[in-house]
C-alpha cells in the first residue's frame, strides 16, 4: 500500500456526520502512526507521509467535497506514480450495519459519490476499499439526509468498535497481506465463548 485515503466532507459542520466515517478512520491511523496531517494545496487535501522509496506511505483526507474526492486522489497518484491497486479508500458504507467493517478490492461502487469520483479519475474500480458500516435508513430517498447526520447515540460505540477492529488489521494491510487482513477482519469474534478465547 502506498496511499490510504479517508473520505469525508471538509468543515466543522460535517465533522460528526456518518459520511465522515472514512475521515475518522484516517485521523485515528495518523494518531497511531504519530503522523500529522497537514494541508497540501497541490493534492487538495490534508496529507502526511512516512518512510521513503519503496516503503513510502501517504495518508490523505481530501478537502474537496465528497463528490469531488477523485481530484485529490488522482493528483497524488499521478505525482508519485502510485497504481490504483496500491490505494486503499476508507469510506462509510450504507449496506453494512454499524459495528461491521469489510475490506475488498474493486467491485461495485454502491452509489457512493466519493467512490464514483475516484473510479472516474483513476479510470478503474480496481482499488482497495475499507468499508465502515453506518447502516441504511430503509428509504432510498432518505439516504442524503441520513449520511449528513451524526450517528444515533447507540450507533456511536458500534461504529467506533468497527474502526478499532479494522485498525487492528492495519499492520497486515500495510505489508500488503490483504488476504490475511480480510480473513481476520471478516471473522466474527464470539465473546463470552471460552473456545473463542474472547
Amino acid at each position: 500500500m502506498k496511499l490510504i485515503v479517508g473520505l469525508g466532507n471538509p468543515g466543522r459542520e460535517y465533522a460528526a456526520t456518518r459520511h465522515n466515517a472514512g475521515a475518522w478512520w484516517i485521523f485515528r491511523l495518523a494518531d497511531e502512526l504519530r503522523m500529522t496531517l497537514k494541508a497540501e494545496a497541490r493534492f487538495h487535501g490534508l496529507c502526511a507521509c512516512t518512510g521513503q522509496g519503496d516503503a513510502e506511505l501517504w495518508l490523505l483526507n481530501p478537502q474537496t467535497y465528497m463528490n469531488a474526492s477523485g481530484k485529490a486522489v488522482a493528483a497524488l497518484c499521478r505525482y508519485y506514480k502510485i497504481q490504483p491497486e496500491q490505494v486503499l479508500v476508507v469510506h462509510d458504507e450504507l449496506d453494512l450495519p454499524p459495528g461491521v467493517s469489510r475490506l475488498k478490492l474493486g467491485g461495485g461502487l454502491g452509489g457512493h459519490n466519493g467512490l464514483k469520483d475516484i473510479a472516474a479519475h483513476l479510470a478503474t474500480k480496481d482499488f482497495w476499499r475499507l468499508r465502515i458500516g453506518i447502516g441504511h435508513p430503509g428509504d432510498r430517498n432518505a439516504v442524503v439526509s441520513y449520511v449528513l447526520q451524526p450517528p444515533r447515540k447507540e450507533e456511536v460505540p458500534l461504529i467506533d468498535e468497527a474502526i478499532h477492529r479494522s485498525l487492528e488489521v492495519w499492520p497486515l494491510i500495510a505489508e500488503g497481506n490483504c488476504q490475511a487482513a480480510m480473513l481476520k477482519l471478516h471473522t466474527k469474534v464470539i465473546k463470552d465463548d471460552p473456545k473463542s478465547g474472547g
